[in-house]
């Protein structure tokens, strides 16, 4: 039972992993929503594409669709879809922070030219690969 249901688990994963499936969650997240709003909403997406989206959405289970007419509207089939949604995305933000901090620190060391990470300058990088003798900037011997 295990198994069954990490494949399960793991195939709507990979439904979400899509960034174009995740846009269309992120354009029905305050309800629901005609196809002709949600292709106006994503912007650069065919029609077609578009329903390839839908349709493998709603296969997963992750949207539900109901038709009114020659109209289809679809909405996200849980709430808990976008919780799970918002909670990758805070994860996310933190790592990204995480690395914009030792971004900044690197940079820093970069500028002092301390600490393990500090990249040698443009002048060193060039003179150890041309096999000249580490000089003074300026001069030749």
């Amino acid at each position: 039972m295990d198994e069954e249901i990490f494949e399960l688990h793991a195939d709507v994963c990979r439904t979400l992993s899509n960034p174009k499936r995740l846009k269309i969650l992120n354009a029905l997240r305050d309800g629901e929503m005609q196809v002709g709003r949600i292709l106006a909403k994503m912007g650069r997406i065919g029609k077609a594409n578009l329903s390839q989206h839908l349709a493998v959405m709603r296969q997963k289970g992750v949207v539900a669709a109901r038709r009114e007419g020659n109209l289809i509207y679809y909405r996200i089939s849980s709430a808990k879809i976008i919780q799970a949604c918002d909670l990758m995305r805070e994860v996310l933000f933190e790592q990204l922070e995480g690395k914009g901090a030792l971004f900044l620190r690197y940079a820093k060391s970069k500028e002092t030219g301390h600490g393990r990470h500090a990249r040698p300058s443009a002048y060193s990088r060039s003179v150890r690969h041309s096999g000249l003798p580490k000089t003074p900037a300026g001069t030749r011997s």
